[in-house]
């Protein structure tokens, strides 16, 4: 099995599909920003995403269910502490804010995962979004060193124990998935092994736009990845759904 370091090597990106926009230099969109305005997604407000308690007896039944009916849920009693996902966007949130030229130190190289830059899947458009990014595998120790010659540690200390209550969920709800599939507990003792997955913590950023109706933070698209963990603050995120008797949008109110 391939590592996502060892995929993105292999298919390098252009430079210019990973420098940002300096985003506080700018009083309006450039053209290279900007998206055809839309009349919107088509939107029904009863639909509603599964939400489903962690803690509940059928948990493994209610997550197979929502993934073969909606393909994404909403999660409760995940164990997860409240202090440190604040800690976590706290310590986001001081990234993003540094100068443009200081955050370019830890830019991510074309051949690599890890570092700071455009969301990967800015190569499959003609546009580019309003959004930077920073990707973490591991310790971020590297690319902290040059954002903060001085100060790392705490960033570092903060972003690897986010990943491991991430990853930590990640197998609570993939052995549920597996629960559901009636795959056996002997058949199950791979799940959480070292070396057996391969996950990365992706910090999001979508700076202040003078015009938000000609901009998009992130493009519609699908993840590569089996599945993705999303923590959001606010609304924002919007799900596609398919029915058969047409094609709705949904969005997301909640929080991980």
């Amino acid at each position: 099995m391939s590592t996502l370091s060892e995929v993105y090597a292999q298919y390098p990106l252009k430079v210019d599909d990973i420098i940002p926009l300096d985003f506080d230099s700018v009083v309006t969109v450039p053209d290279s920003h900007a998206w055809p305005i839309s009349d919107g997604f088509e939107s029904n407000d009863w639909l509603s995403i599964p939400t489903i308690d962690l803690k509940d007896p059928d948990a493994a039944k209610l997550i197979g269910h929502a993934c073969e009916t909606w393909g994404v849920f909403q999660v409760v009693n995940h164990d997860i502490p409240l202090n440190l996902l604040d800690e976590v966007e706290s310590e986001a949130r001081q990234l993003f804010s540094l100068p443009t030229t200081q955050k370019l130190k830890a830019l991510r190289s074309p051949g690599g995962v890890t570092g700071y830059g455009l969301a990967r899947i800015s190569s499959f458009f003609n546009k580019f979004m309003w959004h930077e990014g920073f990707t973490i595998i591991g310790s971020p120790l590297d690319h902290a060193r040059e954002l903060w010659p001085n100060d790392y540690q705490k960033f570092c200390d903060i972003m690897v124990d986010g990943q491991k209550k991430m990853e930590e969920l990640a197998i609570t709800i993939m052995h549920n998935i597996l629960e559901y599939l009636a795959v056996s507990e002997e058949e199950m003792k791979w799940l959480g092994s070292p070396g057996v997955a391969s996950t990365a913590l992706q910090l999001n950023s979508y700076p202040l736009c003078p015009d938000p109706n000609r901009a998009i933070g992130l493009a519609p698209h699908t993840d590569n990845s089996l599945f993705t963990i999303l923590h959001q603050r606010i609304s924002g995120l919007q799900i596609f759904k398919e029915e058969l008797d047409g094609v709705l949008y949904n969005q997301s109110l909640g929080h991980l």
